[in-house]
């Protein structure tokens, strides 16, 4: 147990210690001398969820590893420590790298024969998630590890919306929450938003206006004049209230936005909604998709001085909710013929045993044959709020 605890010690101190863009080098040299490793290397998942990419010093050299069909991609899908054996008798432990919930890459770890691998996996697993809150907090202070995240390049629009982002997922015991854009390299209006107390959850998404630059700084607006509200402490439908001041002031009903808002109380499950011509929602519960309607409002924008009123939703253990914006239920195949409420409640059925993190991926993935071409005309995004309740 000493040991063990050192060891967990040596390397949170060396990751604290570190600077920003040498947090590899400090767990490498940690691994190497305490566990004997004989490579180590981080690698970060792509802003599209397709590949990891290994963190390095621009250019990278080194090739990404597929998501969908390699060991390091299981153990970021799974959440759960992969091992592959050699004929030599090495172990490569493929270690997921999450925050809260948040899925952030896979550290990845040879280890000679006979090192007793199996005994070493819930240390091992403990340094990767110290790595990954360091991960996030040197984020701040260096690109290198938000370059390592993109296979291809951002478009200006999607970086200002990645950035804008509060994470992908995030757990707690009363729920799991996960959601993706796509294009994942050109998003530029569709955005969600959400920020947890001890005893509520506030979730917006957003089904942004226009095209490019232009939407982005819309969405820009929006979300930070809900921010702005909500930490004001003002209850959702002022936030909502004032964050449509906010736009109409600067474009004068020329540019307006959708948002669905949500103030959960987790004690109970009852949720405050206001819909201001929202996205999408889907409920699945007991086995059976059903579409959940409420009382549009007018859009954020739209009109100077515009009320909203908040409705009541109950959400019960076991629910599922699934959000999408019109770039996935309005998406025409090339015949011309919608995805449409019947396919998409076919989605959301057909993922119902995915874990919350991996049901935005899957539901993207199916929309893509849908459309039949790689490439989006339109934005779209997907949330899946798994209820669990207390």
């Amino acid at each position: 147990m000493f040991t063990t605890v050192n060891r967990y010690v040596i390397a949170e101190r060396a990751l604290r210690a570190a600077a920003p863009h040498e947090l590899l080098d400090a767990v490498r040299r940690v691994l190497v001398e305490q566990y004997a490793a004989e490579s180590v290397d981080l690698l970060m998942a792509d802003y599209g969820l397709t590949v990891l990419q290994p963190v390095a010093v621009l250019p990278q050299t080194v090739k990404p590893v597929s998501v969908h069909n390699s060991a390091a991609g299981r153990a970021f899908g799974a959440q759960e420590p992969v091992v592959e054996a050699d004929r030599n008798g090495r172990a490569r432990v493929h270690l997921p790298v999450s925050v809260r919930g948040d899925r952030l890459g896979v550290l990845s770890v040879t280890l000679p024969p006979d090192s007793g691998v199996r005994e070493l996996l819930g240390e091992l697993s403990d340094i990767a998630e110290v790595l990954g809150h360091e991960v996030v907090v040197a984020e701040r202070d260096t690109d290198i590890y938000l370059q390592a995240r993109r296979k291809d390049r951002l478009t200006l629009a999607a970086e200002m919306q990645w950035q804008l982002l509060p994470g992908r997922s995030c757990s707690r015991p009363e729920y799991d929450l996960a959601a993706q854009l796509e294009p994942a390299y050109g998003i530029f209006g569709d955005n969600f938003d959400w920020s947890a107390t001890a005893d509520h959850l506030m979730l917006y998404v957003t089904n942004g206006m226009g095209e490019g630059i232009e939407a982005s700084l819309l969405t820009n607006l929006a979300i930070n004049a809900l921010r702005n509200a909500r930490r004001a402490g003002l209850a959702i439908d002022d936030q909502a209230a004032l964050a449509d001041q906010a736009v109409y002031a600067h474009y004068r009903g020329r540019c307006y936005l959708s948002v669905l808002m949500f103030d959960f109380d987790l004690t109970t499950g009852c949720a405050t909604v206001v819909d201001a011509g929202s996205p999408r929602l889907l409920r699945l519960r007991d086995g059976a998709v059903e579409r959940v309607t409420f009382e549009a409002q007018l859009p954020l924008g739209m009109f100077e001085e515009t009320d909203y009123v908040v409705q009541e939703f109950q959400v019960e253990a076991g629910d599922r909710l699934v959000f999408v914006s019109d770039g996935v239920y309005a998406v025409a195949d090339p015949k011309g013929e919608a995805y449409g409420d019947a396919a998409l409640a076919r989605a959301v059925q057909a993922t119902r045993l995915l874990p919350a993190a991996e049901v935005p991926r899957a539901i993207l993935r199916e929309l893509s044959g849908h459309r039949g071409r790689s490439v989006a005309d339109d934005d779209a995004l997907v949330v899946c709020l798994d209820w669990h309740g207390i």
